[in-house]
Order: structure tokens, then sequence, then C-alpha cells
């Protein structure tokens, strides 16, 4: 298996959030070389947070990209000079108002090597209570319940629960618990 060199390298777009970069790079075994896209985005939180009842604490937000309103768990972008440790718990406060007793990590995925290229992990927020109000940004609007992991897994297996990266989570939060299923 041999890796492709890069020839060329230019940054086609940045926001806030994301960066495209276009790349010609050849191949040992291709004659020509052949054109890329990668997309830079800072790495990704997501949390698993259980208040003392056991209740799983989940979010429902409108998505741009999917243009409706989903179903989720909290996360959100690792800042700069931020540890993902230190990013989850930001976001479980300022998407939910709640802190958690403990804070554990469960795993990491890359969101879609193909073009992504950070990655996303997943923290077990437990013991999380509510301690304030929401500090959301200016282009958030959530709201938070709190479900029994049972029915999460059930809204899981019929799609009103598809984020790719919350059934990830979900996946690393089954197997600490020894089952993939509740």
């Amino acid at each position: 298996m041999h890796a492709w060199r890069t020839l060329e390298s230019q940054l086609v777009y940045r926001s806030p959030v994301l960066e495209v970069k276009r790349c010609i790079k050849s191949h040992p075994r291709r004659e020509a070389p052949h054109e890329f896209v990668t997309l830079h985005s800072s790495d990704w939180v997501n949390l698993v947070a259980l208040t003392p009842r056991e209740k799983m604490v989940l979010i429902r937000q409108y998505r741009q990209g999917c243009e409706r309103v989903t179903l989720e768990i909290p996360g959100g972008m690792v800042d700069p000079g931020e540890s993902p440790e230190q990013a989850a718990a930001r976001e479980l406060w300022e998407e939910t108002g709640y802190q958690a007793q403990s804070l554990r990590f469960l795993g990491r995925v890359n969101p879609n090597p193909a073009l992504f290229d950070n990655t996303c992990h997943t923290f077990l927020a437990s013991g999380a209570r509510r301690v304030s109000r929401q500090h959301l940004d200016e282009t958030e609007d959530i709201e938070v319940l709190e479900m029994d992991p049972a029915r999460v897994a059930e809204l899981v297996r019929t799609g009103e629960l598809d984020h790719s990266l919350v059934v990830a989570a979900l996946c690393f939060f089954w197997l600490e618990r020894g089952s993939l299923a509740p």
C-alpha cells in the first residue's frame, strides 16, 4: 500500500468552522496526478451524559445541513488551546446548563476520513445535574430532554436518532456497559 504524495495544496474556502483545501497528489502506481478535496475542522466532542437517576441528557436542535430538527446528545467543537475534556465540560454546560460529577473518555472516531482530517472524542458525563440556565450561541436554539437509555436505543433502531457521530458515541457507551443493547 502506497501513500499519495502532495504536489500542490491550495486553500479555496475558509469559514469560522471549516476550511476547504484543493490538493493535487501523485501515486507511484498511477500515471497522472489526481485532484482531491480535504475538509479541515477543529476536533469535536460528544457527551453521553447521565443524571444521578441514570437518565440520558439529550438535545433537540435545528441542523442547517439536513434542514430539520434533530435529536442528539450534547457536543461541539474543541476551541483553540482547549483539551477535548475541557471542551466536553464546556459544551455540556453551554448547551444544557448541566455539569457532571465526573467525565471519562470513552473513545474517538474519525468523522469521515475520505474528506475530513479531524477527530470526534466521546466522553461519559456521570452524575450530570442542571446547575444553571443554558449559555447558547447566537445561532443555537436547543431543547433539553432527559430520557431512559432503553428509549434512546429504540430511537436509534427506528432511525429517529440518526446522527452518525451520536450513534458512534452511543456505541462506545453500550460497549462500556458490556452490551450493545441497554
